[in-house]
């Protein structure tokens, strides 16, 4: 219970002291909210550094890792890439030997059949042109390919030369196209109709036999051609001495393989053991100084906790002694000198009433 006050200037001393006291627990409590805010921050902070610098460093070394392996892989595709290419350039001189050895007889023949026309051409004075392919073609036609040539040769004759000669001319006409086409039917028509009057009256049993020969080599370069096709078709490469190059070729295809499965096997191993002690290693030479911040901040913590009781139990002593006579917002410097004035000077005779003239002044000031 609350005791009469009597002794108002040992009342008002320890009332000032009580609000200093207050005042500096109060600026204390301050100052180690925003120490205790700033070393988690700072403590956070911290970590999270820490953290992006593990994953960084992992990250790096993994990429690392890779890196080797792929290097690696690189050079053995491209010593693969090589070897293959220089079996596959074997094998295709080996396709040709055996092309030629394959034909060589045909081409023998062909080479014989040609002397024979051409000397049978010499003896019996057939002019040299009569000996061409394109000859029998135009004079001797025969067989699909030699129909389709010849089409191709009127429609070059008579379709083409004449439109190119008629898009030439600057001011063009429809009577131009009509004069050019009569100047090369002449022409051209006159001259094969010359040729093969010239040539087919006086060595017509000649270039028959001729058309024979031709055939016989016709058929003969047929032959070849189907020959060099299957053999170029045939997949059996055991007739080209390709085995170094095929072990070669395995061997790097198991160091590849090889070279796959180390790297599997050592990001493997670098994801579930390695990068677990590259964490501990960073953590580990962290910690003195997580450490140290962690015990500051407990240490804060425990200062602020102090201070707070210590404000709680001096409010409440305060409050117990003083507030209840003077009020809490009179308990300030200011306002308990105002009172302990009002007192001293006789205005009031007692506390309450000297608070209650202040709290008149105030409403009137």
């Amino acid at each position: 219970m609350a005791q009469p006050v009597t002794d108002y200037a040992a009342f008002f001393a320890g009332a000032k002291q009580a609000v200093e006291e207050l005042e500096q627990l109060k600026q204390s409590e301050e100052m180690l909210e925003k120490q205790e805010q700033g070393i988690e921050d700072a403590l956070k902070e911290k970590k999270r550094l820490i953290a992006e610098n593990t994953s960084q460093t992992v990250k790096k070394r993994a990429t690392e890792i890779a890196k080797s392996y792929d290097a690696e892989t690189d050079k053995a595709k491209e010593r693969l890439k090589k070897v293959r290419a220089k079996r596959e350039k074997a094998r295709n001189q080996g396709i040709k030997e055996r092309i030629v050895e394959e034909t060589k007889g045909l081409i023998t023949a062909n080479e014989e059949l040609r002397l024979q026309m051409k000397t049978l051409f010499q003896e019996k004075h057939v002019p040299g042109f009569c000996s061409s392919h394109y000859y029998y073609t135009l004079y001797f036609t025969k067989g699909i390919k030699e129909t389709g040539i010849l089409l191709l040769t009127l429609l070059v004759c008579f379709l083409l030369v004449p439109c190119g000669i008629y898009l030439l001319i600057p001011e063009r006409k429809t009577w131009h196209l009509f004069v050019i086409y009569a100047v090369l039917i002449l022409l051209i028509g006159g001259l094969y109709v010359k040729i093969g009057n010239r040539t087919k009256l006086r060595y017509m049993e000649t270039l028959r036999e001729g058309r024979g020969i031709m055939d016989t080599r016709l058929a003969n370069q047929k032959k070849i051609k189907a020959i060099a096709r299957a053999v170029r078709r045939d997949k059996n490469d055991t007739l080209y001495n390709l085995q170094k190059f095929d072990d070669e070729i395995a061997q790097l295809e198991q160091d590849l393989a090889q070279l796959v499965r180390k790297k599997k096997d050592a990001l493997n191993t670098f994801d579930t053991v390695t990068k677990t002690i590259l964490a501990d290693e960073i953590a580990e030479s962290h910690r003195p100084e997580l450490q140290r911040m962690e015990e500051e901040l407990s240490q804060t913590a425990e200062r602020l906790l102090a201070v707070r009781s210590s404000l709680k139990e001096k409010s409440l002593t305060a409050s117990d002694q003083y507030v209840t006579y003077v009020g809490r917002e009179n308990m300030t410097l200011e306002r308990l000198a105002a009172v302990e004035s009002l007192l001293s000077e006789g205005q009031a005779s007692n506390i309450s009433e000297a608070v209650a003239k202040l709290k008149a002044k105030s409403r009137q000031g």
